[in-house]
């Protein structure tokens, strides 16, 4: 966090109060923000924030639009395939550096400009590489959140839940293929996907299996009307 002292020195413009914003959001978690807060951090009375963002849900968009920013731009030369996975990763690293930002995004009722312009670029590298619009159409609903490296999972565990027990190999259960799955793999803290599992790994295990298979309906020429046609 910046020394008021100093902050007091440097004039305050969008910019510093967007990235002040961002770091007091990472460090105390986005429901703590406050414009209170984030003019303490800045050393500045709250009315000051005002002549930069006009209320709370203004600051929220122009943050999201901080964190987009440090998304990494399209490699130019790339074949559409590893161009949009390299893409999507960034975006997914991006967003792991602030954990607050896909919960922002999803509160929002509309994407932001730079949101915007990202889904654009993504669109535009499928385009290029040669998919129709109908088939970038059903692919982009495929991807969902994933486009933007964020997954929502089926359960998620409520905070300060306790990690699962180990299942006993010997213990009874109606839900055996579940046990049998749980138990066959190695047990990590924090993974949002279960415990056990390496959240990186069944990222791109998934993403991977999405952009093959895009792929392969691109050469395949799919189309809606040829391969769902209409009775």
């Amino acid at each position: 966090m910046a020394n008021p002292q100093q902050a007091r020195r440097a004039p305050l413009n969008r910019e510093r109060v967007l990235h002040a914003a961002v770091a007091l959001a990472d460090g105390i978690g986005i429901e703590a923000l406050s414009m209170r807060k984030l003019a303490q951090e800045l050393g500045v009375v709250p009315m000051a924030l005002y002549k930069h963002v006009a209320n709370k849900d203004e600051l929220l968009d122009a943050m999201v639009e901080t964190v987009v920013g440090e998304i990494e731009a399209p490699a130019p030369g790339a074949d559409w395939k590893s161009a949009v996975r390299r893409r999507i990763l960034s975006a997914r690293a991006a967003l792991l550096g602030h954990p607050w930002a896909a919960e922002v995004i999803r509160s929002r009722t509309g994407p932001t400009p730079a949101v915007l312009a990202y889904l654009d670029s993504v669109i535009g590298m499928f385009r290029a590489g040669g998919l129709s619009v109908d088939l970038t159409h059903h692919v982009m609903h495929a991807l969902g959140s994933r486009v933007l490296g964020f997954t929502q999972e089926l359960f998620d565990a409520p905070p300060g839940a306790a990690p699962a027990a180990e299942p006993s190999p010997a213990a009874q259960t109606p839900y055996p293929h579940v046990m049998e799955l749980a138990a066959a793999v190695a047990h990590d803290d924090g993974s949002v996907v279960g415990p056990g599992c390496d959240d990186q790994f069944e990222f791109e295990f998934a993403l991977d299996l999405l952009l093959d298979g895009f792929d392969r309906l691109h050469r395949q020429g799919w189309s809606p009307r040829t391969n769902f046609p209409v009775s």
